[in-house]
């Protein structure tokens, strides 16, 4: 048996389950779940019709390099949301994937050398995939300190050279999850400048691309920053994208990597083996949501929509602000963060995410402890409910 699995940490969502078990929540109100990001929103007509039309093409194996239609979906997208200006080859720099997840996952068992006994780097707190791909990929987790928007790139030149020398791949998410946060360009700039100095490969995290709330401001992302460096191949740098959060289809697990030619010919090589190509009807419907910007637009005025709601009705009682992207909240609750989210579910049933879950102790301590993530998934109406119950049991405490 792998010897990593036994170092692998319960998920998140299994710890909440313990947290919350044996808890008998108030059967007259219905439960609200903001625990977990999985969007609520209907997914758009256009990809239903699409993949409805292309259910004939099970019969077919697909291909692991994808339909080059699906190819230049992506990298088209990728074109208008960045404004690239053709720089991106979807025959050599684009590659269909089973979600994010499954690739945020692989490539690390793909591209990290565990003979070399090499860091993989993350932000803390994060995405705990970032921690257990770098487990059984054979390489020791390191977990970078907090990387607040306006020190970032800072942060990251702090990390001692002889740190960054041992590192086989960095895992970096904007917009953040669990914050929403994106820092300054620069910081964008110093991360590739690293990769490229110390020879890792910077593995960009962006399935939040396409959820931001200043339609006038998307986010920049790691392909147009490798632009400005100089290095319109993307040197070192691969980039996660998926329809679950832009399309609110989380179980069509659709998603693509672009990025380095010379990295995506080699993490072909390993999809080809790992058997995980995307089905041919899936890439239909793939095709007909990248191309389509319409409906993106229309779920960012939904979560728009829920934050000018709930903000007012919180700020009274927690330190929350508007994040910059992504449909997470993440406050500072003032205490224990398990003993907010049980007590919460069991006086309101409204449940939570404790920050702790996705934070880990190193350096000055769990950077998640004492705050929670709530994910402002659920439709409008039941995210303003849970909000006057959250408010509701905080001012209870304080009465």
């Amino acid at each position: 048996m792998h010897p990593g699995l036994t170092r692998l940490q319960p998920y998140p969502f299994e710890r909440l389950q313990r947290l919350i078990a044996g808890v008998e929540p108030p059967a007259d109100r219905r439960p609200i779940l903001l625990s977990i990001g999985e969007p609520k929103h209907a997914p758009p007509p256009v990809l239903v019709a699409a993949l409805g039309a292309a259910l004939g093409s099970l019969g077919t194996y697909p291909a692991t390099a994808g339909l080059p239609e699906f190819r230049r979906a992506a990298a088209g997208w990728l074109e208008r949301r960045y404004g690239l200006g053709g720089a991106v080859d979807p025959d050599r720099m684009v590659l269909p994937v089973n979600g994010t997840r499954e690739a945020l996952f692989s490539i690390a068992q793909a591209l990290v050398d565990p003979r070399e006994r090499p860091f993989v780097a993350m932000p803390n707190p994060c995405y705990q995939i970032y921690e257990g791909a770098a487990i059984l990929a054979g390489a020791a987790p390191l977990h970078l300190p907090p990387l607040r928007p306006g020190e970032a790139a800072g942060a990251l030149r702090e990390v001692p050279a002889e740190v960054w020398s041992r590192c086989a791949l960095l895992y970096l998410c904007y917009p953040d999850n669990p914050t929403g946060a994106v820092p300054p360009a620069a910081a964008f700039e110093a991360a590739l400048e690293l990769a490229r100095e110390h020879g890792f490969v910077l593995a960009a995290d962006e399935c939040y691309a396409d959820i931001y709330l200043d339609e006038a401001s998307p986010p920049t992302g790691f392909l147009p920053a490798s632009r400005r460096l100089g290095r319109p191949d993307f040197e070192n740098l691969v980039v996660f994208h998926s329809l679950s959060k832009r399309s609110s289809a989380p179980g069509l697990r659709s998603g693509f990597v672009a990025g380095d030619p010379r990295l995506i010919e080699r993490y072909r090589l390993y999809r080809t083996y790992h058997g995980c190509a995307l089905p041919v009807h899936v890439q239909q419907a793939s095709i007909a949501a990248w191309n389509d910007d319409a409906h993106a637009a229309a779920n960012r005025a939904l979560y728009r929509a829920k934050f000018d709601a709930v903000l007012p009705i919180l700020a009274p009682v927690l330190p929350v602000t508007r994040p910059a992207g992504g449909f997470y909240l993440w406050p500072d609750v003032g205490g224990d963060d398990e003993a907010f989210a049980r007590e919460l579910y069991a006086r309101e049933h409204v449940l939570v995410l404790p920050g702790s879950y996705l934070g880990r102790d190193a350096g000055a301590g769990n950077p998640g402890r004492g705050r929670v993530r709530i994910s402002l998934v659920a439709p409008l109406a039941e995210c303003v409910e849970a909000a006057h119950r959250i408010r509701r049991h905080l001012e209870s405490r304080t009465a």
